[in-house]
Order: structure tokens, then C-alpha cells, then sequence
């Protein structure tokens, strides 16, 4: 098991590094649609009611295809007319509505832990092809506009809370943070993780090109230490939130597309919450 963990991880590393190192931005952007079109998927089959579960496939493929046909307005020439319109509605309505609910309603979900009854699936439904949608446009606007070394700087805040938050709660783990959702995550953990992310971007602000740089451009140091601690903090909710879905549809995986990982949902569920959110702290200029 632990073989074909690493194999899958790094078969997945080798991926993203070439998409990233690619001299178009078209690899990335197809590799981030197709991740987006499966974790919608997963994340549908864990909210639907069985009766709609059917429906799953064709709104993941439809989804893939709206992000198709705005990738190639995007990717070309400057947009005009409807994908212009679209992307500042994304932008100034989407995201922030997108983010507002992770912070409030997800949030808020995570600590009541209702993890006993698959409630209100309709609307987490529909949030779930906001949330993804959302991101992947986050993801995609931010790689376009700054670079592959933003992307990989951002993703390794997610990264280093993650590490730390595991082995600092291994280490020092009393109090727990989540029990009816998670019981393996302690407040210990998640002081670490939050703390490594604050280290990391402090440290990489001093690199030009880095998101931690772009966010003490755009904010004061503090500020930006601030803003991470929150973005780091955000990402602990959207691991908590898939684990509270799962919990509720009864899987220990929200699907084995990836050999040892489980699904692409389980691998990138810190990083659709914190995504919109980084996108409106750093621009896309």
C-alpha cells in the first residue's frame, strides 16, 4: 500500500512539474480542468441523494466543457463581450460569494459535525460545482498572470500547513479539533500547520515571483502574515468539510481514481477553499 502510494505521488509530482515547466500555459490548464472536472464528480456522489446520483457524471463532463470553452476565450486573444463579461463576474461575484460560504457555512458545518445524516445535499451540491469552478478559474487566471512559481509557492503553503499540522499533532496533539469529524486532527496540529504556512510565505516573500511576495506588495507585513494564518487555517476547514461529507455518505475515500491516495477530491481538498481566496488577496495583474 505505502508502494503504490509513493508511486501514485510521484507519478503525480512528474505530471504537474511538466505541465508547469511547459512553454504554453495549455498543459497546466487541461491538467487543472481535468482535476476539477473528477473532483466535482467525487463530490457530487458523496452530496446527491441516491436517486440523483446519476446525474454526477454528465454535470462533471458539462463542467469540463464550460471550462473548455472558457479556457480558450481566456487563453487567446484579449476577451471581449461574453467572456470578458463572464470572468468579471466570476471575479467580483463568484469568488467572493464562493469564499464568504467556505468561511461561514463550511465553517460552521465542520463544528456542528453532523456527520449522523446526509442533510441539505441539494444545496451542497450546488456549492460544490461553485466551489470548484471558482477555484479552477482562480487557478487558472493566477498561473496565466504570474507564472508557474506563484502557483507552486501557494500550493506550498497548503503543503507546509499540512505537514506541520500532521506531525506537530503527532507530537503534541492533546485537545481535539474536530472529534465527530476528524478524530486524528488536534488544535496543537492545526497551531503548527498554520505556523508553518506564516514561516514559509514570510520566508518566500523575500523571493520575487512568489505569492508570499505578491501579498506584502499588496498588503503591509503584517497583514500578510495575517492573511495567511487565515488561508492557512482555511485550508484545515476544506479538509474538514470533505471529511464531514464522507463521514455523512458513509466512504472512507471520496473515490479510488488515484491507486493509494483515493480520489482527486481527498488530494486537493484544502486547495479549492483557499484558491478564491488568494486570487482576491493578490489580483490577477
Amino acid at each position: 500500500m505505502l508502494k503504490q502510494r509513493v508511486l501514485t505521488a510521484i507519478v503525480l509530482l512528474a505530471i504537474l512539474l511538466g505541465t508547469l515547466l511547459a512553454p504554453t500555459p495549455w498543459p497546466l490548464v487541461l491538467l487543472l480542468m481535468l482535476m476539477a472536472a473528477c473532483a466535482l464528480w467525487e463530490w457530487l456522489r458523496l452530496t446527491l441523494p441516491n436517486r440523483a446520483a446519476a446525474v454526477a457524471v454528465p454535470l462533471a463532463i458539462l463542467s469540463a466543457f464550460v471550462m473548455a470553452v472558457l479556457a480558450v476565450q481566456w487563453l487567446g486573444d484579449p476577451p471581449s463581450g461574453w467572456p470578458a463579461g463572464l470572468r468579471a463576474g466570476i471575479d467580483r461575484w463568484l469568488m467572493p460569494a464562493v469564499s464568504l460560504i467556505w468561511v461561514a457555512g463550511a465553517g460552521a458545518l465542520v463544528l456542528q459535525g453532523q456527520t449522523g445524516e446526509r442533510r441539505h445535499c441539494v444545496w451542497l451540491s450546488v456549492f460544490g460545482i461553485l466551489a470548484v469552478i471558482a477555484a479552477w478559474s482562480a487557478l487558472v487566471q493566477l498561473f496565466v498572470a504570474r507564472g508557474p512559481w506563484f502557483l507552486v509557492s501557494l500550493m506550498a503553503l497548503i503543503w507546509f500547513a499540512d505537514i506541520a499540522a500532521y506531525f506537530t499533532g503527532k507530537a503534541l496533539g492533546r485537545h481535539k479539533l474536530a472529534p465527530r469529524v476528524s478524530p486524528g486532527k488536534t488544535w496543537e496540529g492545526a497551531v503548527g500547520g498554520v505556523a508553518a504556512a506564516c514561516i514559509w510565505v514570510a520566508v518566500s516573500a523575500r523571493w520575487p515571483g512568489s505569492f508570499g511576495h505578491a501579498l506584502v506588495e499588496q498588503w503591509s507585513w503584517l497583514a500578510a502574515i495575517a492573511a495567511t494564518a487565515f488561508l492557512a487555517a482555511l485550508s484545515i476547514v476544506g479538509d474538514l468539510f470533505e471529511s464531514l461529507l464522507k463521514r455523512r455518505a458513509g466512504v472512507k475515500d471520496s473515490s479510488q481514481l488515484l491507486p493509494g491516495h483515493g480520489g482527486v477530491y481527498d488530494r486537493i481538498d484544502a486547495l479549492l477553499p483557499v484558491a478564491p481566496l488568494a486570487f482576491l488577496l493578490t489580483g490577477a495583474g
